[in-house]
């Protein structure tokens, strides 16, 4: 089904001198680590392109071999302080998914964990500082923070009647604790913000941590002084006050906003997970008529498996015996169960339901539909939307801007407040760099592109990334090959007209039939064949012919049963003198409905004739009608001829049929329609579409098509009809939409909070925000604009 391809860390490209690696990347906690990492493995020799993904913590890097090693890229990345590793490389795509997932819940219980003992900390330290309020010696300047005097009008009367053992203990006692505890969660918790940092100095670049680190380490230095050395401060004249609660809140906060991420990213990628626990890990292979439970690794092409009620299928392949019904919904969207009997193909992962069978093991391993559907959905959720460059420059200068305005901040305040003191310039310095955190940035576009195309992937709908995502949304006319897509390209008998009764279902025609499939049997042509199988769908015995004749462009003549008899076009019955006057009319009502009549004649008389078709699919016109709905232009591109095709086209509604045209034709078909300013979605599933495929806008192209097809298309519809096509577009304006959302808040958030961390509302209103509310409020930014995102997962497409 797809093309057989080297994956896992490396996918080679058409290009001979060109590998892709994708290298798991950890330590990345922002907008600006996505930025630097990928900035440093783009100046790298060799290398062509590099995509790093903050929510799937990996970077996807093409390079040429000859230039560039995968050690040496890795060492690159490493070099810059975060961590990277080569995966082994007879990993299956599904195994490394599977090891995503274990680290990405390792990292969500870690992050847990210091999270709560964090706010724990800091909750206990600022009951503890309240006492330390009241102890300050008179005419010393001491920071204005607004949610310690919240705390000691509210919460400080309260305190005293139940806790006034806190308020017996002396000064000393309580900062050297809170000193001793401070350390502690600074060394453990706050830890990794601190070494990034320093990595990121090293580096001469900055990002979140940096923020985080100059806020809450100042915050704690300064405490730490004031501990250590009351009366340097007394001497200048200012409180030897400590602020160990407000680095721990910031430290707590920042924590559960990252822990609030972790969680949200494992969400974003709930239909990977779902996928890869497809696949059971043990399969019953039958051997000398013996059953024995394997490793699903160990299964060798051609080797029998079996398959009871309520198990999965292991592997792809055919079914040699038995009948049953497989449940595929979770890899085509399909909801209803698809029968199979011998000689069907099973998938593997899908679930059978209420019968057993046995069929021969296909493809294996990265071969596999599942394996081949987790690699696309992977590379596709690993990718990046033509949008996110907004947020990729912004990033790139943000952190260093924000330094320079908490410099600003601390140099406005001493200048144009010195009344307010130093610590309240210093307060407003850390605010600003606490609240001005990136990373609602960095995960605007990936969160909602992973959702969105983990959303598809339900409905059996595989984009191929952010870009064609972004492209869809803007597609306004949607050109449709006929056969094999608006078509079930099987030609089918759909009318039968017997001589003597004139009607369909008549004994002539039964008997006529039963003569031309026996003829027919020796025939390969495609209109033989569905005479054949209409036979025996109505159990016709069939005869061998005694004689066979094939008269190419008119039909075949034989003898069956001792009877001469000629199957064909009105040409042939003119050849050989048969009359077709009594059912011509017949035949031009077939023809003017896009079938094609063939006579029967035996013993030289006309018995009867069969409309034969390439009949519409049954979802066909549903599906066109929804694009018409969602305000699109339906164009029908086809190499049949103009009558068949405009019947085809009156039957299912397309505004526009080019018919007659060959594959080069299709191409210059699309580009013509370019040319009136339109963005053109091409479907298709032949080899012939694949030029037109790669000429459009965006490609989509039927699961059960050529590979090259395939190959050139931007979106897989794994469901064999074009009620994916609509639904891929109203999942691709949805998807714009939340990012842009997404942006917007982002943006929006700096905008608002920097300046009211500055101290803007201050001269007006006398209003001042905390260091600590503004790490509350930097925390939930980013869980906000992830939370959106998720909102993808409910949309209702079908």
């Amino acid at each position: 089904m797809f093309a057989d391809r080297k994956e896992n860390t490396i996918d080679r490209s058409k290009a001979a001198a060109s590998e892709r690696v994708t290298i798991p990347v950890t330590g990345m906690t922002c907008a600006a680590c996505q930025s630097f990492v990928q900035r440093t493995l783009a100046d790298q020799a060799g290398v062509r392109d590099a995509n790093v993904n903050l929510m799937l913590n990996n970077a996807t890097v093409t390079f040429d071999p000859r230039v560039a090693s995968i050690a040496g890229l890795v060492e690159s990345i490493r070099s810059t302080g975060y961590g990277a590793s080569e995966l082994s490389p007879n990993a299956s795509v599904l195994e490394e998914q599977e090891q995503h997932d274990v680290e990405q819940l390792r990292e969500y219980k870690q992050l847990r964990v210091k999270a709560a003992v964090s706010l724990a900390s800091g909750c206990v330290a600022m009951l503890l500082s309240m006492p330390l309020m009241g102890m300050t010696d008179a005419g010393t300047s001491r920071l204005h923070d607004p949610l310690m005097s919240w705390n000691m009008r509210v919460l400080d009367p309260i305190l005293r009647k139940a806790l006034p053992w806190i308020y017996e203990l002396s000064g000393d006692t309580i900062r050297w604790f809170l000193f001793a505890l401070s350390a502690l969660i600074v060394a453990w918790a706050g830890r990794r913000f601190y070494t990034k940092a320093w990595s990121a100095l090293l580096h001469k670049t900055a990002d979140m941590n940096t923020l985080v680190a100059l806020g809450t380490g100042a915050a704690f230095l300064y405490s730490a002084a004031s501990t250590i050395a009351p009366g340097f401060f007394l001497a200048h004249g200012i409180a030897p006050d400590v602020y160990f609660e407000a680095g721990l809140l910031i430290i707590g906060l920042v924590l559960v906003g990252n822990t609030l991420e972790s969680r949200a990213k494992g969400q974003t990628v709930t239909a990977l997970r779902k996928l890869v626990q497809l696949q059971p890990k043990t399969a019953t292979v039958l051997k000398d008529d013996v059953e024995a439970t394997v490793a699903i690794d160990s299964i060798q092409a051609g080797d029998l498996i079996l398959v009871r009620p309520g198990e999965r299928v292991p592997t792809d392949g055919e079914v040699v015996s038995g009948r049953s019904s497989v449940d595929e919904s979770m890899l085509t969207g399909e909801s209803l169960p698809v029968e199979k009997v011998a000689q069907d193909r099973v998938i593997g992962g899908t679930l059978n339901q209420n019968g057993a069978f046995q069929y021969r093991a296909a493809a294996l391993g990265s071969g596999s539909t599942l394996s081949q559907v987790v690699r696309l959905l992977r590379e596709a959720q690993g990718s990046r939307a033509p949008i996110q460059r907004i947020a990729d420059r912004i990033s790139a200068i943000f952190v260093p801007t924000v330094l320079g305005i908490a410099a600003v901040t601390f140099l406005a305040w001493r200048a144009f407040a010195p009344h307010a003191g130093v610590m309240q310039a210093f307060a407003a310095a850390v605010t600003v760099l606490v609240i001005a955190c990136p990373c609602a940035m960095g995960l605007a576009v990936p969160t909602a592109v992973m959702v969105s195309t983990g959303r598809g992937a339900a409905f059996g709908i595989l984009i191929k990334g952010g870009e064609a995502l972004q492209r869809m949304e803007k597609i306004d006319t949607v050109v449709l090959d006929k056969t094999g897509t608006i078509t079930t390209g099987r030609p089918q008998v759909t009318d039968v007209l017997g001589i003597a009764q004139n009607e369909a279902g008549s004994d002539t025609a039964d008997a006529a039939i039963r003569i031309a499939a026996a003829l027919e049997r020796a025939s390969e042509h495609p209109l033989a064949e569905a005479i054949v199988r209409y036979a025996r769908e109505h159990e016709l015995s069939l005869s061998q012919p005694e004689e066979f004749e094939s008269l190419p462009g008119l039909g075949v003549l034989g003898r069956v049963d001792g009877d001469s008899a000629m199957v064909g076009n009105a040409a042939l019955m003119e050849k050989f003198g048969v009359s077709t006057d009594s059912l011509l009319s017949a035949a031009m009502r077939y023809a003017e409905e896009g079938k094609t009549p063939l006579w029967i004649a035996v013993n030289g008389k006309l018995a009867a004739m069969i409309a034969v078709a390439d009949t519409i699919k049954p979802t066909s016109l549903a599906a066109i009608r929804q694009l018409h709905a969602e305000g699109l232009r339906v164009v029908m591109l086809t190499g049949d001829n103009e009558r068949t095709a405009q019947a085809i086209a009156r039957t299912v509604g397309v505004d526009e049929v080019i018919a007659g045209v060959l594959p080069a034709g299709k191409v210059e078909a699309i580009q013509r329609i370019q040319a009136e300013r339109r963005l053109v979605a091409m479907v298709g599933d032949g080899v012939n579409d694949a030029p037109a495929l790669a000429q459009s806008d965006v490609g989509l192209t039927m699961a059960n098509g050529a590979d090259i097809a395939m190959e050139a298309g931007d979106v897989t519809l794994m469901r064999n009809d074009l009620t994916g096509v609509a639904t891929a577009i109203a999942l691709s304006r949805n998807t714009m939409r939340v990012i842009r959302q997404n942006l917007f808040w982002a943006f929006i958030y700096n905008v608002i909070g920097i300046p009211l961390a500055a101290g803007a509302l201050y001269p007006v209103f006398g209003l001042l925000l905390s260091p600590v509310i503004a790490s509350a409020a930097m925390a939930l930014s980013s869980f906000s604009v992830v939370a959106n995102s998720l909102r993808l997962r409910n949309l209702k497409l079908a």
